[in-house]
């Protein structure tokens, strides 16, 4: 990369975790985690065991579901929680839709509860509802994005039938209280949907401390692995009553019986899956976590946190603006910052080897831990050389 440092430099040294295991490296500044994660040489040698073994053997069920029964383990243990609470999907889309599957809007509470800081799919599957009797409420975020939880817990009532909220809104980074808006939402007898698909593998969650009725995400951004595999966990504790009409075959409780006679859900969070799982994406998955696992989360959010420092105060020194909430708490680990042509700085960027992405007027630079100073140096430098690009205070 031929990038020269800017004047201001902002390095504290902070040392990424096993990046040669990274090749990207080599030629980028990889800074768009929020987008998809760097491909690990180890989740690349996932796929080719597949193939080989495909090649070798042909079919190989009791191997494939036994790689999906390793990835829920792998999900359960990063989230602290137990495998029988784990639904293993194609994508968090297919999850959700399983769990909206469940109300019966005409002949019970009718409302759902969301906000404007969601991601498409949440607002377009809950408005997809309304065909059934729901009604959706969007309740808005301030214009610093931050959206207090007593402005959630107003807006909830005895015709809500559940809340469903971002856990970091993929436009902006911003972080939501969701322990704060679970406890409101309970103390109402409302169950509570979580979208942490901007978090998990970046943010420590504790899904047992946390709290939630549901909460959803997939393996391809912080998690390391690549598109097919969404997930959502189910709080056994509360929502054993809600059983999906949006169901497969992997679904049943014995998926073997091949029983075409009756719907016979299984009892556990498997009852949210549907057909034949991504096998290859699996075995990409089950590489990806098992590398996260041994990293840890927490000591990839602190490597991302040092990380955040140092392009705040380098984007200040700019003139730029980072809209991204700064107290702890209220971001995840991804930053937005102003731009007058959000597509165009992204595209000069990339010219110059530093790789991040767009949306909402801005662009996002979302560090992970296998980031380090230099990188978020050379994407001030970027900004620096493309200042006119940047939307100043």
């Amino acid at each position: 990369m031929n990038i020269s440092h800017p004047a201001h430099t902002h390095v504290n040294h902070v040392e990424a975790i096993r990046r040669d295991h990274f090749k990207i490296f080599e030629s980028r500044a990889y800074l768009n985690s929020c987008s998809q994660g760097a491909l690990a040489n180890e989740v690349r040698a996932a796929y080719d065991l597949y193939l080989d073994q495909l090649e070798e053997f042909g079919s190989l069920w009791d191997t494939w579901v036994g790689v999906q029964e390793e990835v829920r383990g792998q999900l359960a243990t990063l989230f602290a929680t137990h495998s029988d609470q784990v639904a293993v999907t194609t994508s968090a889309s297919a999850a959700m839709n399983a769990i909206a599957s469940c109300f019966d809007f005409r002949n019970g509470p009718s409302k759902v509860v969301t906000t404007s800081l969601e991601f498409p799919t949440v607002g377009q599957i809950w408005h997809a509802q309304e065909r059934n009797g729901a009604e959706v409420v969007h309740v808005p975020a301030d214009s610093d994005h931050r959206l207090p939880a007593e402005r959630i817990a107003a807006a909830i009532d005895g015709n809500t039938a559940i809340v469903s909220i971002t856990h970091v809104c993929y436009r902006n980074g911003a972080m939501n209280d969701i322990k704060a808006i679970v406890k409101a939402a309970h103390e109402r007898g409302v169950p509570v949907l979580v979208d942490a698909y901007q978090s998990t593998g970046a943010v420590p969650i504790d899904f047992e401390d946390l709290g939630a009725d549901f909460l959803l995400g997939g393996v391809l951004k912080y998690m390391l692995g690549s598109p097919g595999i969404g997930f959502a966990l189910i709080n056994n504790k509360t929502s054993s009553e809600f059983v999906p009409t949006t169901t497969g075959w992997f679904a049943a409780r014995d998926i073997f019986s091949m029983d075409i006679s009756q719907y016979d859900p299984a009892k556990d969070a498997r009852r949210f899956e549907a057909g034949t799982p991504n096998v290859p994406s699996l075995y990409a998955a089950r590489a990806g976590l098992k590398f996260l696992l041994e990293v840890g989360v927490d000591n990839a959010w602190r490597v991302s946190n040092q990380l955040h420092n140092q392009l705040r105060a380098g984007v200040n020194e700019l003139g730029g603006v980072c809209v991204t909430p700064e107290n702890p708490g209220e971001h995840g680990p991804m930053l937005a910052i102003a731009s007058t042509d959000e597509h165009a700085l992204v595209h000069a960027m990339a010219q110059d080897n530093v790789v991040v992405s767009s949306r909402d007027g801005n662009i996002r630079i979302s560090p992970h831990f296998y980031n380090n100073s230099q990188d978020v140096e050379l994407a001030l430098a970027s900004m620096a050389k493309n200042r006119h690009l940047l939307t100043p205070p």
